[in-house]
């Protein structure tokens, strides 16, 4: 896996365009042995084809596949513009990232990239970083932007009678994921929970909590509690925990705002443990047990890199439905279609499947559209 130094990060760059910015990478990585010359000619046409613009302030320019023998050794470049590039198209870049990967090699290095730099927020925090340590830190994960929240964070039906078990039970799993310790299950029981409407109690602590972290339980029987506050006894259908340390926090109460607002906290008590993390942690809301689905297998040579990763989010951004795929031999994880950063970080190599799931009234249409464009190569070719 690609190990990112101080040395391949240079700082408060500036460029007039894209073309100079692309030009000073390849000429980085044709100094530092990298690549030979004339590298830089397949950048540019690799960019001609297709904007490497992934979304967040960020852009991974790199050659074409005729030009791969020109690369001597696999690694990166990066250069940091706080001002901003006009990357065209009404986007601006604030990371650049020049690849040489000698062959698909670039796929693991777009997964590791595209993990980290799909979370929220990301842009602004590249541009206001004033170190290469810092940029380091943001780009190999170490700094959480996003809610840890997964099936094992959560307890549907558990045997409790009532909310201090659950609220307990809760705690538990936060604790057994080793990101908050005893002090935080002692305050989270100790101040007890807040009702939010519509059955949901929120509890939430930040001492000894080590990393952003949610969990989530419902009971498996009706129980009333009487909440203090306002002396009435309210219902409990559901407990959501949070454990915060840092700001990768408001991304799902914000979410959990809304779908209060909109009266849809219904959902959460509705949904599997499958479905669960998608409604607090992305936007786009979890595939229904209506949603068509459809497996198409990914023939192009160098698998899903920037290119046909485009395109066939091009080809999702025409449908209104909702669009998730995950990949058969991956992780195992749904990520939204429409978003390349996401699809990206998949890692779908050559020969690889993925799953599409559609939920809309377009959903037939979309699929078709998808495995058409899959078909007929995603821009390259059969």
């Amino acid at each position: 896996m690609l190990s990112l130094t101080q040395q391949d990060i240079v700082l408060n760059q500036s460029a007039r365009d894209k073309t100079a910015a692309i030009s000073a990478l390849a000429g980085e990585l044709t100094q530092q042995g990298l690549v030979s010359e004339g590298y830089v000619k397949g950048m540019l046409a690799r960019e001609a084809q297709n904007s490497t613009f992934l979304g967040s302030g960020i852009a991974i320019p790199h050659g074409t596949t005729d030009t791969r023998d020109l690369v001597q050794q696999t690694g990166v470049k990066i250069h940091h513009y706080p001002q901003g590039v006009n990357w065209g198209d009404g986007n601006t870049v604030y990371l650049a990232i020049g690849i040489a990967a000698k062959s698909d090699e670039h796929l693991g290095i777009l997964k590791q990239l595209t993990k980290v730099l799909s979370a929220d927020g990301v842009a602004e925090q590249i541009r206001q970083s004033n170190t290469a340590e810092a940029l380091i830190s943001l780009l190999n994960g170490d700094i959480q932007l996003e809610a840890d929240f997964d099936e094992s964070l959560i307890a549907l039906h558990f045997p409790a009678t009532d909310l201090l078990q659950l609220t307990a039970v809760a705690a538990g799993l936060i604790k057994n994921k080793q990101a908050a310790d005893n002090a935080f299950v002692a305050d989270v029981i100790a101040e007890g929970a807040s009702y939010l409407g519509q059955g949901l109690w929120l509890a939430r602590s930040s001492k000894g909590v080590s990393r952003t972290t949610m969990s989530f339980v419902t009971p498996s029987q009706d129980i009333i509690h009487q909440e203090q506050s306002i002396h009435q006894e309210q219902p409990v259908k559901g407990l959501l925990m949070l454990a915060a340390c840092n700001a990768a926090c408001h991304k799902p109460l914000n979410l959990l705002a809304q779908k209060l607002y909109q009266n849809q906290l219904q959902a959460l008590f509705e949904a599997d443990a499958a479905q669960l993390p998608a409604l607090l942690t992305d936007a786009q809301p979890a595939a229904s047990d209506e949603a068509n689905t459809a497996v198409f297998k990914i023939r192009n040579a160098h698998g899903l890199h920037a290119r046909p990763g485009a395109m066939l989010v091009s080809v999702a951004k025409k449908f209104e439905s909702a669009i998730q795929v995950k990949n058969l031999q991956g992780d195992g994880k749904s990520v939204n279609a429409k978003s390349l950063m996401k699809v990206i970080a998949l890692g779908v190599k050559h020969g690889h499947e993925l799953e599409f799931m559609a939920d809309g009234s377009d959903a037939p249409e979309a699929l078709s559209a998808i495995g058409d464009a899959i078909a007929a190569g995603l821009g390259e070719g059969r």
